[in-house]
């Protein structure tokens, strides 16, 4: 079985009959480096993400590792009779919104301000069992 699977679109994720959600909300992290690390697992089997987020340098990779882990265990508890080694899960869907900015106010030379812009995010990540369903 190959690593990677294509998900061409977010609503797909919601038409495998054994699929499961965790979501990061306000994680204080910039989206823009939050996407970088979620567009590396995106499409991969859960075994080849965790191997990717557990030795991937960036911050934003032990949020997603976590959040991936959260993901599995709502899927262990909705689907109890079923084996999570046995079923293949996939990382079927992941994506990342922005979320609130804090605003806050620099000193800069001759009497300015600078805006500093705090950014944050949400994270929503689908899994998958690719035993039912064929892609």
């Amino acid at each position: 079985m190959a690593d990677s699977v294509d998900i061409k679109s977010s609503k797909k994720s919601r038409n495998f009959d054994n699929y499961s959600y965790a979501k990061l909300n306000d994680c204080p992290t910039s989206p823009r480096k939050m996407r970088l690390v979620a567009d590396m697992v995106r499409g991969k089997s859960v075994s080849v993400a965790l191997n990717l987020l557990k030795f991937c340098p960036k911050e934003a990779a032990t949020r997603v590792e976590k959040l991936l882990l959260s993901a599995i265990t709502n899927w262990q508890n909705q689907f109890p009779d079923l084996d999570v080694e046995s079923s293949s899960l996939v990382i079927s869907d992941i994506f990342v919104g922005s979320g609130p900015m804090l605003k806050r106010l620099r000193p800069a030379p001759q009497g300015r301000a600078h805006r500093i812009r705090k950014r944050s995010n949400h994270v929503t990540l689908y899994v998958a069992s690719l035993t039912s369903n064929t892609l």
